[in-house]
């Protein structure tokens, strides 16, 4: 493993080869509170000029984990040659889900301003995520403009380069979503014990996928198992019922028994199912 560190102004990240993955590590995309807001660029030997925004976010949680130890479950992206972008958001107590609406958006734009440097086709660009991470995606690809929603002033973006991009959309061109949350005012608790759901319905409705579909959204991939008790596969049918009344590129897969979360086959069938989303989108010329 060959590992150097490079520092541009206040941007300072990593890079190291994992085998035959190239790892850039911890690239600053904003400041918040003194915290630094980061994502991860992994990038195969093979890379296909497209790439994925992996949302890493469980109950609007997102744990930093090295990277190489990404890659597991990153590898059937990977290995279709697609450069994942681990994103990590500002979690709670400290921040709540309407801030980590943000804080993806804020990624997602810096993304697309520096996707030439990580030889990707800004115009190529997905998103994935599951639960949480799944309604974070969706966000991103129905509400690309961040219609509705109120910034968090604690943000400050990296540099005058940025700024221009800080109010501008980032658009994706597909979208695979894992059992997401759609409508959040189902979701709104007062609970201590969820203190990233404390919120107004206000906010939930602002920060709720299945507000902004319209005729121009990405083709969505739905996959939820119908036993989910989390969140209920009742959420992606309501998405599901809005989009028809579009001409949407749209699917729901639903994998029968299964809970918020898939295993063996099923998770296999998942996975197959988001490449093959991601490469049938994807593709040069799908875009074109």
């Amino acid at each position: 493993m060959n590992r150097c560190y490079l520092t541009l102004g206040t941007l300072v990240f990593s890079i190291c080869v994992c085998g035959e993955v190239r790892i850039t590590a911890d690239v600053v995309y904003g400041h918040k509170d003194g915290m630094a807001l980061t994502y991860d660029v992994l990038t195969p030997e093979n890379a296909n000029g497209a790439g994925v925004l992996n949302m890493i976010s469980g109950a609007w949680y997102s744990i930093w984990r090295a990277p190489r130890q990404r890659i597991r479950s990153m590898q059937p992206l990977l290995d279709a040659g697609y450069t994942v972008f681990a994103v990590h958001h500002g979690s709670a107590p400290r921040f709540n889900v309407v801030e980590a609406v943000s804080d993806v958006r804020a990624a997602a734009r810096h993304i697309v301003t520096r996707a030439a440097e990580y030889q990707v086709d800004a115009n190529r660009l997905g998103v994935t995520g599951a639960s949480a991470g799944g309604h974070l995606s969706l966000m991103l690809a129905l509400n690309p403009e961040g219609k509705d929603e109120q910034p968090s002033g604690r943000r400050r973006w990296l540099g005058p380069q940025y700024e221009s991009a800080a109010n501008t959309a980032a658009p994706l061109a597909a979208v695979v979503a894992y059992f997401p949350p759609v409508d959040m005012t189902a979701f709104m608790s007062q609970d201590e014990r969820s203190p990233q759901l404390k919120i107004t319905e206000s906010e939930a409705e602002a920060i709720s996928p299945v507000k902004y579909v319209t005729e121009d959204d990405p083709p969505v991939l739905l996959i939820h198992g119908d036993v989910d008790r989390v969140v209920p596969i009742e959420q992606s049918e309501i998405l599901v019922k809005a989009m028809s009344q579009t001409n949407i590129n749209y699917d729901l897969i639903v994998m029968e028994g299964a809970g918020h979360g898939f295993r063996g086959e099923q998770g296999a069938e998942a996975r197959v199912a988001m490449v093959a989303w991601f490469d049938k989108h994807l593709s040069p010329t799908q875009i074109e």
